[in-house]
C-alpha cells in the first residue's frame, strides 16, 4: 500500500501525518511551537525551532507508523499562511525571527499604500486589500529593519518566502527555493491573473525580485527530500496553505462550495472555479489550489480569533481549566442570557476589516455569570462566521452564481457538537462535519498522491470523501436574523 506523509506546519504546532491512498490517518506527531510577542502588536516564530520540529515530528509519525521513508510515495505540505521568512543563501540561516501572520507592525507600510492611491490596483492584480496580515510588508520591514538586510538582498545573497518556501529549502538541503501559486497569492506581490510574481508590485513596496521563490502549481514535483533526513529520497509532491489545502481536503473542487476552518482564527473559502471575482463585501480574493497551470479561485473571509477566545476563556479569565472544558460549562446555562463577547484582541477580520476595534462584552446584568460569558464566547466563533457566509452569499448573488447549500467544516473546534449546531442555526443550512477532520493535512496529501500518479483526478478524491455528522438548523429564520442584528450591533460598539 502506497503511504502520503503530509507536514502540517501551523500557527501553534507543527505536525506530520501519515495517511493511507484512502485518505485514514494511520499516525501522528505534534509538537506545540514557542510564541514571541516582542511587542503589542508584534508576533515571531524562530524559523529554526519550526524546522526542527518539523523534522522531528515527520520521523515520529514514520517510527508509529512503522513504516520506512522508503514506503512513503510523497510529501505534501501544508502551511501557515503569510508567515515571513529571510535567511542566507550561503549559510541557509535566517536573518531574524519569522513575523507570524497575526503581526500589525507592518501597518504605517500598509498606511502609506493605501495613501498613495495604491490600494485599487494591489486588489485588481492580487485579489487582496492592502492589509499587515499580507507578506509583502512583513518583507519589506525585514530588509529596511535588519542592519545590512537590504544591500545584502541587492546582492543576491537573501532568499524570501514563506513557511512552505522554508522548509523546502530545508528538506532539499538548499537544492531549491519554490512556493505554489496558493502561498504567493498570499504576499500582495504576485499577480493571480497571471501566475506571476508582478513587476510593479515589486518596485512599489521596493523589494528585490532576486529574493522571491520560483512559483509552480500546487500539484507538482518540487524536489526530493534529501535521503540523510529521513533515511529515503521521497519526493515533495504537494504544497499548499493551509486553507487553500483545507479547501482541497475538504473536496470542494466545484464553484459554489465552501469550507471553514476552526482554528486560532476562522477561515472561509468558496471556490469560485476559474471565475476571478472582486468581492464587494469585504473578502478577498485568492488562488485556490491548483492542480495545472490553469488559474483557480476563491473568496476568502478570514476571523482573526476564533478558537483562540477560548484560550483566553482559560487563560486570560481563568473561567476554565483546559480548552475541553469550555463546552459544559457553556451548556450549564441554556443560552448566553443577552451576553455578546466580540473577541477583537487584534481588531477585526473580514468582512468588517477594523484594525482599531478592540474586545468587548455587553449586555452583562446582575444575573451574568462566567457560564454566560463562556457560551458567549463559545457563540462570537459562530457570530463570525455566519457573517462571512453573509458576504459571501451576497457576493454569489450579485455574481448570478448558485446558492450555497451547506457548509462543510473541520479544524480543532469544529469537534464541539454545541457550537455546530448553533453555527447551523444561525446560517439556516447544514453544518457537515467529515469523517477525517484532519483536512488540512489531508489536503496536502492528496495533492502530493496526485502528483506521484496515487490518484489520478479530484473525481476520485471526491469519492473518498465522506460526512461523519450532520447538523440540521432548528432554529426559526426569524429568530436568526434577530440574533445576527445583535451580533452587528455588539459589532459597532467595538469602535468609536
Amino acid at each position: 500500500m502506497p503511504y502520503l506523509l503530509a507536514l502540517d506546519q501551523g500557527t501553534s504546532s507543527s505536525r506530520s501525518i501519515v495517511f493511507d491512498e484512502a485518505g485514514h490517518v494511520v499516525s501522528m506527531a505534534q509538537k506545540e511551537l514557542a510564541q514571541m510577542y516582542p511587542q503589542p502588536g508584534w508576533v515571531e516564530h524562530d524559523p529554526l525551532e519550526i524546522w526542527r520540529l518539523q523534522l522531528a515530528t515527520a520521523r515520529d509519525a514514520l517510527a508509529k507508523a512503522g513504516i520506512s521513508a522508503a514506503q512513503v510515495k510523497a510529501v505534501g505540505i501544508t502551511n501557515q499562511r503569510e508567515t515571513t521568512v529571510v535567511w542566507s543563501r550561503s549559510t541557509g540561516l535566517p536573518i531574524h525571527h519569522a513575523i507570524v501572520w497575526q503581526d500589525r507592525r507592518a501597518e504605517p507600510r500598509c498606511a502609506e499604500l493605501r495613501s498613495r492611491s495604491l490600494a485599487g490596483s494591489i486588489q485588481a492584480k492580487t485579489g487582496l486589500l492592502v492589509d499587515a496580515y499580507f507578506s509583502g510588508t512583513k518583507l519589506q520591514w525585514l530588509l529596511d529593519n535588519v542592519p545590512s538586510a537590504r544591500a545584502q538582498a541587492q546582492n543576491g545573497e537573501l532568499a524570501f518566502g514563506t513557511i512552505d518556501s522554508w522548509l523546502i529549502w530545508q528538506l532539499t538541503e538548499g537544492r531549491v527555493h519554490a512556493t505554489d501559486v496558493s502561498n504567493a497569492s498570499r504576499t500582495m506581490l504576485f499577480n493571480i491573473h497571471t501566475n506571476q510574481w508582478d513587476a510593479e508590485l515589486l518596485a512599489a513596496l521596493d523589494i528585490p525580485a532576486n529574493v522571491m521563490p520560483s512559483v509552480q502549481p500546487s500539484a507538482s514535483l518540487f524536489g526530493e527530500v534529501a535521503p540523510g533526513l529521513l533515511g529515503h529520497a521521497i519526493p515533495i509532491g504537494g504544497v499548499a496553505g493551509d486553507q487553500q489545502s483545507a479547501l482541497f481536503g475538504q473536496a470542494c473542487f466545484k464553484a459554489g462550495m465552501v469550507k471553514n476552518t476552526y482554528g486560532t482564527g476562522c477561515f472561509m473559502l468558496m471556490h469560485t472555479g476559474d471565475k476571478f471575482q472582486t468581492s464587494r463585501n469585504g473578502l478577498i480574493t485568492t488562488s485556490a489550489a491548483q492542480v495545472s497551470a490553469k488559474p483557480e479561485f476563491a473568496l476568502e473571509g478570514s476571523v482573526f480569533v476564533g478558537g483562540a477566545v477560548v484560550q483566553w476563556l482559560r487563560d486570560g479569565l481563568q473561567a476554565i481549566q483546559s480548552s475541553s472544558e469550555v463546552q459544559n460549562l457553556a451548556q450549564s446555562v441554556p443560552d448566553a442570557g443577552g451576553v455578546m463577547v466580540v473577541p477583537a484582541f487584534t481588531g477585526l477580520g473580514a468582512p468588517y476589516w477594523k484594525p482599531d476595534a478592540r474586545g468587548s462584552i455587553t449586555g452583562l446584568t446582575r444575573g451574568s455569570t462566567l457560564a454566560h460569558i463562556a457560551r458567549a464566547a463559545l457563540e462570537s466563533i459562530a457570530f463570525q462566521s455566519a457573517a462571512l457566509l453573509q458576504a459571501m452569499r451576497r457576493d454569489a448573488e450579485s455574481a448570478g452564481a448558485a446558492s450555497v447549500s451547506e457548509l462543510r467544516v473541520d479544524g480543532g473546534a469544529c469537534v464541539n457538537d454545541l457550537l455546530m449546531q448553533f453555527q447551523a442555526d444561525l446560517l439556516g443550512i447544514p453544518v457537515v462535519r467529515p469523517a477525517v477532520t484532519e483536512t488540512t493535512a489531508l489536503g496536502a496529501a492528496y495533492l502530493a498522491g496526485l502528483s506521484a500518479g496515487v490518484y489520478q483526478s479530484t473525481d476520485e478524491l471526491a469519492e473518498l470523501w465522506r460526512a461523519e455528522r450532520r447538523f440540521l438548523p432548528t432554529l426559526a429564520p426569524a429568530r436568526a436574523m434577530e440574533l445576527m442584528d445583535r451580533w452587528e450591533h455588539a459589532v459597532r460598539q467595538t469602535t468609536l
